[in-house]
């Protein structure tokens, strides 16, 4: 009897340590994940995550304060090397928090962070956002606790960096654990920057009320903290959107404090006006001319560099400027021994409120070497070399001539070789520049294009820059080295000067006819120095052709006549008694510098010019005889 067997094969299945793709699905059911695996990722980012955070936490130790928020001072130099002056120590006086008014640290408390007496001291979203922003290759900039940026401010640097954001993150849970809240608001408030070069609330509250910290009500309290977002675009001496912004983020800085119960309705109430700060001042150790000087090397080193205004308040600054001290006390000795000997201001009404701005530029290199921006610069805060909203008038009139020449019209007694064909349609202009009627003739009410540049010749040149073209004109000024935001409106008056350069500007590019049409931009430092470091982006600008050598050389020819008074070798241009306008301007240069002097007159607090008729005298009709004797003094040294 035969036994037959028939074996059967046993299929075992191997269970995989994580199944996916999910084995037994079909389609996409098999690509997604459970609801355990879901979970269990995330707990396992969580651990991780967590494992990160302590080890970061263990190997971050709390450093030392930094050096700056107890020091430092920027130092200016003159062209030779010696120093110009020292701003002083960082403007900060440390307070203890009950010698600051309760009202004003609750402004900050509400503006900054509502939570602080509640919070450890950290703000995860921030550092979130942080770390987005850094993805989107944005700034890390996120919304950080008090402790944070009290932390920033006395242990770390301002850069905006993960790392950093990481550290500051990390340091704030300890100095949380560590200090009372009290000493880290206290901290914070003697650190932030509020503008106008104070470091702390007690320096702020002198800076902009000229109070100290305790005496601050709710309202001065709140305009305080709306700086603490950014004083460079809240202090309303910046103009009428600063004001305007720091009016709204006051008003809701007060109206947060009732909404997170920090102040009362009835409270509220009482402060509706909004606290207009003092008038903005300047240390004594910036006055005469100093602190227009540094004005605008402070200006100049933040175009290039990119360094703002908290940066340079911080202080540890070298800055080797262009300017020379000799030129400097010459330039103020000629206007102020002018102004004492032809002005009258006690009986002669026209001579008051008059004011003078000046400016010496090197024509081979653009290196600013002097300048004039007031009496004081801790009494008269407007530089007046660096000024806007002065029309030039009649000294505007070359760069029309030089627009002419540079697209085809003659020079008068010198035909201009190698000059392109005319743009003038109409050929109205005979080889010596002179109009000609339609007939041919020469017309006798149009001085050559020579004649008219000194003194009058204002019909002239209006015709000039309609037939050339005004936006030729403009480019043509802008080329040589005015700035396009100075232009004025190109209608006929355009090509007689109600454009307003600053007296630098006008300086440097005169310079740029005296430097055979080669343009050399203004400059005032030459390096600047943090930490034995030289900054990037001060190198001297580079030199640009902005007209034909040729035509460059015609102007200056035609400006002699303009400086013949001025003194040997001068090429110069002018405002006359023809100028409708309320200012006057001499501008020229001989082989080593262009110097370019204005005059005016305002009031304080209006920005309305007055009449120049009158101005030095009845010999004076349109108080043009003061900027060509101001000139003639300084460059005779007298």
């Amino acid at each position: 009897m035969g036994i037959h067997a028939r074996g059967k094969r046993v299929h075992r299945r191997v269970r995989r340590l994580v199944d996916y793709p999910r084995s037994g699905r079909a389609g996409v059911r098999r690509w997604l994940p459970s609801w355990r695996q879901l979970l269990g990722s995330a707990g396992l980012f969580a651990l991780t995550l967590t494992a990160l955070l302590i080890g970061v936490y263990a190997s971050v130790d709390i450093p030392d304060e930094n050096a700056g928020i107890h020091r430092e001072a920027n130092v200016y130099y003159w062209s030779d090397g010696t120093q110009m002056v020292s701003t002083g120590e960082v403007n900060r006086q440390n307070v203890e928090l009950d010698q600051i008014a309760p009202a004003a640290v609750n402004a900050v408390i509400a503006a900054e962070n509502e939570t602080f007496y509640d919070d450890s001291g950290v703000s995860p979203k921030g550092l979130a956002r942080a770390a987005v922003n850094m993805v989107r290759g944005q700034e890390t900039q996120g919304g950080s606790t008090i402790t944070q940026q009290y932390v920033k401010n006395t242990y770390l640097s301002q850069d905006q960096t993960v790392t950093r954001k990481v550290k500051e993150f990390v340091i704030a849970l300890k100095v949380d654990r560590k200090k009372s809240k009290e000493e880290i608001l206290e901290g914070y408030l003697n650190t932030s920057w509020f503008g106008r070069g104070a470091n702390g609330i007690e320096a702020a509250a002198h800076a902009y009320y000229g109070i100290p910290a305790e005496k601050l009500d709710p309202g001065q309290g709140a305009f305080l903290a709306a700086m603490l977002k950014g004083a460079e675009l809240y202090d309303p001496a910046g103009g009428k959107a600063n004001r305007e912004r720091a009016r709204e983020r006051w008003a809701w800085i007060l109206d947060r404090q009732v909404d997170v119960g920090l102040m009362t309705e009835k409270e509220r109430a009482k402060h509706r006006t909004f606290p207009e700060p003092r008038r903005q001042s300047r240390s004594t150790s910036l006055g005469g001319q100093t602190g227009y000087l540094v004005d605008v090397a402070n200006k100049y080193l933040k175009q290039r560099t990119g360094l703002t205004d908290e940066e340079l308040a911080r202080g540890g600054y070298e800055i080797h400027t262009t300017f020379e001290k000799e030129k400097v006390a010459g330039l103020e000795r000629a206007v102020r021994r002018v102004l004492e000997r032809d002005l009258k201001p006690k009986t002669r009404a026209a001579d008051r409120h008059v004011q003078v701005g000046a400016a010496s530029v090197r024509p081979s290199d653009g290196a600013v070497v002097a300048l004039y921006g007031g009496r004081d610069a801790t009494e008269h805060f407007s530089n007046n070399a660096d000024t806007s909203g002065v029309p030039v008038g009649s000294a505007f009139k070359p760069f029309v001539l030089a627009a002419a020449l540079q697209h085809g019209v003659s020079a008068p007694d010198s035909p201009l070789a190698g000059a392109e064909q005319s743009v003038l349609a109409d050929s109205s202009y005979a080889a010596d520049g002179t109009l000609r009627r339609a007939t041919g003739e020469p017309d006798p009410d149009h001085p050559t294009l020579r004649a008219a540049l000194y003194p009058g010749g204002n019909a002239t040149y209006v015709r000039l820059g309609k037939d050339v073209g005004r936006e030729r004109v403009r480019r043509t000024a802008v080329d040589a080295g005015l700035l396009s935001q100075s232009m004025a409106p190109l209608e006929p008056s355009f090509s007689v000067g109600t454009s307003t350069p600053s007296a630098i500007r006008m300086a440097a590019a005169y310079g740029t006819f005296a430097g055979g049409g080669l343009r050399h931009d203004p400059y005032s430092v030459t390096k600047a120095v943090k930490d034995g470091s030289a900054l990037p982006g001060l190198e001297r600008p580079a030199p640009g052709r902005a007209l034909d050598e040729g035509v460059a050389d015609e102007v200056a020819d035609a400006l002699r006549a303009g400086g013949k008074d001025l003194g040997p070798g001068v090429s110069a241009g002018r405002t006359g008694d023809q100028d409708r306008l309320r200012t006057a301007w001499v501008a020229g240069f001989t082989e080593d510098l262009s110097t370019a002097v204005t005059v005016f007159r305002v009031k304080p607090g209006e920005p309305r010019l007055l009449p120049m008729s009158g101005v030095a005298g009845k010999d004076s009709r349109r108080g043009n005889v003061l900027p060509p004797r101001i000139w003639a003094a300084y460059a005779g040294g007298k």
